[in-house]
Order: structure tokens, then sequence, then C-alpha cells
């Protein structure tokens, strides 16, 4: 009977243009192929024959002439539509097997499945690989295989779509004469089931199996042979074959009274929409992606390394500027809420306190005004003396000494956790009592109580009454090193002064303070007779204009620290991108496979972004991890307090996740724009 056309050639042309003209290598070809034939494309090397099938298995162009299959044109089709039609209709096997590295059979098998959005892969592939003798062998590695068993891997690859055309090159140009009998066996086979069968090769014995033969030589047909009438009948005729060939073995998807094409492609012959990317093909990118990064691990850590460094700066960097605000939070915390602070000396000359016994202006008269004025609900007056001597027994240490009234613990939040504070009765009596703060215990006590005991303040002697609650410090000062002892006993028995080295005035509420504000300044000119054209000779500071003003430098300081650590992220980045160009150069035979078992651009692309987006972020966790060892580390041995918080930790992880997805879509653009046969062609 007769057979319809299923490959129509008509004046077929393939140029090359070089630098001294037009090289032609197929020259006006003319060629019919029925469907259900087994042809050979025979000539010598350079002859054209493989340029001619690369046209027609749609992994070139041709230059002139028109190229229909199955009655339509598809000269014209886009990389992703002649891609989509590959991995529906064609199936190939190439002379160098073309299989993946460091991927198993089964893998391999299954990779055509992927692209075409099949179902049921992982059960197809393995019924093939049964079919073709390698059920003991689906989980070995290219590496581990013969030349014949990786052919035979390469043939199940080929079939497993159920492919109308199989397109074989040169099939045993690398195999012994006993290995090529057994794959052109199989070839036979596959023909009888109803696959057309197209093969090119230069040996006319391999040819001879063949019912068609076709010799090319410069480009050109010098003859077109029929050895006998064809010897296959497509399963969906529903008839018997005329010739008889003896039992065949059938192969999985080709069972008897089945199409050639399974029911689920074949009405997408001419389906050139890319299904849409599936978890199973993001899967297989990723685990791909994992044996590229595994197969070059000293390479894959390098590039790592600029995004590690970068997202280790970038969570360092943020606790340090986390730690520094949250200790300026709790230094401003332990004044109290609501409180003002009075200081002697003008705002510019603030800071000169060595010798404030003679400069400052503030007395304990100041204070009792200042409490009669409305809005001010309380205050403390203070003396201070730094570098004092305290002796208890054998031990001794230097401290700051400050002299207060009782009420300094209720503005301060300072009520002793062991002990009690002294009482205005015992301010006014000179007791010589103290409440100690945890530094001043760990150097004079160690794990003694302190409380009871005597020590020795400038050689008098004073009796511990309280330690004061801990309030911390950081690498520039310590609020637990302190001793504080009643303002009278401070001002006439221990440091002799009659000045106050500050204020600590505490408003009613929020709103009061700026008419607080307002009012001390007005009572402080009047009681120090400052003339309109005078400065002030006292500083007034509002702790929450304060904690603004910190703040603001706090975040100021952290964005430095931020620039810093976006360089070295950048610095990153830049390595995940030289590093995934030379991948794409060394994969490029394998993104020319993929692309002619039918990847389509939008799938290698996403092959490529997804392995950069894998090694950013496995640099960026990495970096997590040593970012927050960093800051403990600092915290534990300089004293700087720091705090790692989960905004900083997803921030990081971000910029190291966007930072991989960025810099590697131009190598991944690259890739996805590779020629099919320019890239199987790359040595």
């Amino acid at each position: 009977m007769g057979m319809k056309p299923l490959i129509e050639l008509q004046d077929l042309c393939r140029s090359y243009w070089l630098a001294d003209g037009e090289l032609k290598i197929i020259k006006d070809i003319s060629l019919t192929i029925e469907e259900g034939e087994f042809v050979a494309i025979v000539g010598p090397s350079g002859s054209g024959k493989s340029t001619l099938m690369q046209i027609l298995g749609l992994l070139d162009r041709p230059t002139g002439g028109s190229y229909r299959l199955m009655g339509r044109d598809v000269s014209g089709l886009s990389d992703d539509e002649g891609a989509a039609l590959r991995s529906r209709t064609i199936g190939f096997i190439f002379q160098m097997f073309n299989l993946l590295a460091r991927t198993s059979a089964l893998d391999n098998v299954m990779l055509p499945l992927i692209y075409s959005g099949a179902s049921n892969r992982e059960e197809r592939a393995k019924e093939l690989l049964k079919d073709v003798g390698l059920q003991d062998r689906m989980d070995h590695k290219p590496n581990q295989l013969s030349g014949g068993q990786q052919q035979r891997v390469a043939i199940a690859r080929a079939l497993v779509n159920r492919p109308r055309i199989l397109f074989a090159d040169e099939p045993t140009g690398n195999l012994a004469s006993d290995q090529a009998g057994d794959i052109m066996n199989q070839l036979e086979q596959l023909n009888r089931s109803g696959i057309t069968v197209i093969m090119v090769t230069h040996d006319p014995e391999i040819a001879a199996h063949a019912r068609r033969i076709i010799h090319i030589k410069d480009g050109m047909i010098h003859s077109d042979e029929r050895k006998a009438p064809h010897a296959v009948m497509p399963a969906e005729a529903g008839t018997q074959n005329t010739m008889e060939l003896g039992p065949v073995p059938l192969l999985s998807g080709y069972r008897k009274g089945q199409s050639p094409v399974g029911d689920d492609f074949r009405r997408g012959d001419f389906d050139t929409e890319h299904p849409a990317i599936t978890f199973s093909e993001v899967r297989e990118y990723a685990a791909s992606a994992l044996r590229s990064i595994s197969a070059n691990k000293v390479r894959s850590g390098l590039s790592m390394l600029g995004i590690l460094i970068g997202v280790a700066a970038v969570i360092a960097m943020l606790a340090i500027g986390k730690g520094a605000q949250k200790a300026i939070e709790a230094r401003l915390a332990s004044l109290g809420s609501n409180v003002l602070m009075l200081f002697p000396g003008a705002p510019n000359t603030r800071g000169v306190q060595g010798a404030i016994g003679s400069v400052s202006r503030l007395t304990l008269e100041d204070a009792k005004t200042i409490q009669r004025l409305r809005g001010v609900a309380d205050l403390y007056p203070e003396v201070e003396g730094g570098n004092v001597e305290i002796v208890y027994k054998n031990q001794n240490t230097k401290t700051e000494v400050q002299g207060v009234t009782a009420n300094y613990v209720s503005i301060r939040n300072a009520a002793p956790y062991y002990g009690r504070f002294f009482s205005e009765k015992e301010n006014v009596t000179l007791s010589r009592v103290a409440v100690i703060g945890q530094t001043v215990i760990n150097y004079l006590f160690g794990k003694e109580n302190p409380v009871g005991k005597d020590i020795k303040i400038n050689h008098i002697q004073f009796r511990v009454i309280g330690i004061l609650p801990m309030k911390g410090g950081s690498g520039f000062s310590d609020q637990d090193d302190m001793i504080v002892i009643p303002i009278f006993t401070a001002m006439k028995r221990v440091l002799g002064t009659p000045y106050l080295h500050e204020m600590a005035i505490q408003c009613a509420t929020p709103e009061d303070i700026p008419q607080a504000m307002t009012n001390i300044t007005a009572l402080m000119r009047k009681r120090h007779r400052l003339p309109d054209y005078k400065q002030n000779d006292f500083t007034l500071r509002n702790n929450a204009a304060v904690q603004d003003a910190l703040s603001g430098t706090t975040q100021t300081f952290s964005m430095l620290l931020g620039i810093v650590a976006a360089i070295a992220l950048l610095v990153g980045g830049i390595g995940i991108m030289n590093i995934m160009l030379v991948s794409v150069n060394e994969r490029t035979r394998e993104i020319g496979l993929r692309k002619a078992v039918g990847a389509s651009r939008r799938a290698i692309l996403a092959q490529f972004l997804i392995e950069s987006a894998i090694l950013s972020t496995l640099g960026g966790l990495i970096g997590i991890a040593l970012g927050t060892s960093v800051s403990l580390l600092m915290s534990t041995f300089s004293g700087w307090g720091t705090e790692v918080t989960p905004q900083s930790i997803l921030l990081a992880f971000s910029f190291s996740a966007a930072t991989g997805i960025l810099f590697g879509f131009w190598p991944a653009r690259k890739a996805s724009l590779l020629s099919p046969i320019e890239a199987l062609r790359y040595e």
C-alpha cells in the first residue's frame, strides 16, 4: 500500500558565509521520505550528509528551498517552536552518545520527558531500559557503562517520547562489530514497529540494513536506491505487514496494535507551544545544579566565597549597629522616663569635667527652686567624683562615686535588687552608707555577700547596705562600676564641693517636657543674672532628643557599614557571574543536547538561573551562620553589644539570593541563546 509523505524537501540549500565567500554544503536537494521508511544517507566525510540530517531533525535551518514535515513548512519555525516539535515528533541517536555525565542511565532516559511535560516519567523510562537489556544498569553513570550499553541508553532516550521519526547519526561509529550488529538489529525492530528511521553512515555494511540508501556527494544526491518494498507498516493503518520478517521483539510504547506515537503526543504533533515549567522540571534543574556544584567543589567554593563574606559582613555590621542602638536606649532608659538633664557650663564648653568644683554654678538652692516649677514632678541633684579609691580588706579598686538624694531610686528606676537604698534621714545626718554596683562587687568581694560589710572610700569607712540593679554597659563605659552615697555625705565628707555636677529633672508627662524646658531655662537665666546678649551658662538636655540624635547617628553608622557589606556582595556577585560563564562554556555540549531533546530557551534560562541562585543561596546560608558567629564572638571577647535580628537575617538572605539571580542572568541568557547544532559541535 502507498505511504503518505512524511518529509518533503524542495531545492533545499545550506550555505555558510566565510571570509573568502559563500561555502555551499547542501545544494538544491529535492527529496521525499514516506512514513515508515528505513533510510540510510551515505557519503564520504564532508559530503553534507550530517548537515542534511541536522536540518531534517530541526537542529539546523536551511538557507534556501523548502522543508515540509507532515505537510507543514517548518523552515521558518522559531528555536522554541522547533524544540517543542522535536520533543513530540523526533528522536535522536548521536554518534558520541551525548549522555549527561554524572547522571544515571535512568535520569538520562527521562530527560526528554521533562521538557515535553509527559506523565509517568520514571515508569516509562524504566520500561525502555528494561527492553534494551539494561534493567540492572539503571543507576549506573555513563562512565560505568560500556560503549554498547551507552548507545542502548541513547536509543532508550530517543524512544522515550514515542517519536514518529528516529534520526541516527553514525549509530555504530564508536562500537565494536558485535555491538554494532546488536544496535542495528534494534533499529530494524523499531522500524518494523512503525517508526521512520533515518540513519547517516559512511559504512556500506551498516547502510545495507536500510531499505533505502541515498548517496550524497558534494552536497548533492547522486543516487537513491530502494532495496525492497517498505518493510514497515504504521500501527495506525490497522493491517498486517505484507513481508514476513519473523517475530519482532516489541519495545515499550510500541505494543501490538498501539500507535508508535503515544496518544498524549499524537494529539500535539504540531503543537509548538511548550508546557509551563513544572515542579519536576525545576527539581531536575536543581539536581543538575547540585551535580555541577559537587563536581567542581573548589571552583564552586571560591565563587560562593564572595557572597559568603558579603552576607557575613551584612549580618555582623547590622548586629553591631543594632547593639549600639540598644546600648544607647538602655543607657537613656536608665535615666528614667520623661527626664531632663541639667549640667553646668555652656553647651559648647560641656565636657571640661576635671575642675567641676571650681567652675560649676549649679547649687542645691537651684535644685530647690526648680522643683517648685509647674510641670516638674521630681528631681535629684548629683555630685560626682571619678577615680575614687575603694578598699575592702586587702582588695582595692578605683571607681566613680555619686552623691544623690533618696529619690534617685524612683527617678532612675534603681531600686536595689538586694539590700536597701539609703533614706533622706540618712542623707541629712551625713550617714556613711553606700549602695554599690556589681562591677565593684566583682573587684572587691568576688562571691562574698557585700551587704553589711565595711569599705573605705578615700580612707573614710562606709557600710554597704545594698546592691544596685545591673544596668550593663558598652565598650566605653560601665554603668555598674559605681558607688552611690548620700549627697550631703559626699559634698561634706568625701568630695568636699558645694557645687552640683548635674540634676535629673523628671516631668509629670512627656507633654510637659517642652514647657518645663522653657520654664527652667528662664528661671536659671534669672537666677544667674544673665543678660539677653549672653548665652546660657548651663546646658539643659532632653533625653528623648538625645536619643533621637544618637539613633540617627547609629542608623547612619549602620548604613555606612551596610554599604561596605553591599560592596562585598557586589564582588561576590561578579565572582558568581564569572563562574557561571565558565560553566556555560564547559557545558555547551550539554546545552546542545538538552535543546536537541526538546528544551526551550526558557527552560535553559531557568536551569542556569536556578544553579546561580543555589550557589548564592548556599553562600548566603553559610554567610548567615558565619556572621552570627562573628557577632557572638565580638560580643563575648570585645565587650561590644551586638544583636542579630530576624530582619537582618532575612535582609542578608534576600540580598544573597537576588545577587545570584541578577548576576546569573547574563550567563543564563547566553546559554539559552545557543544554537543546538553549534552547541553540539562545540569542542
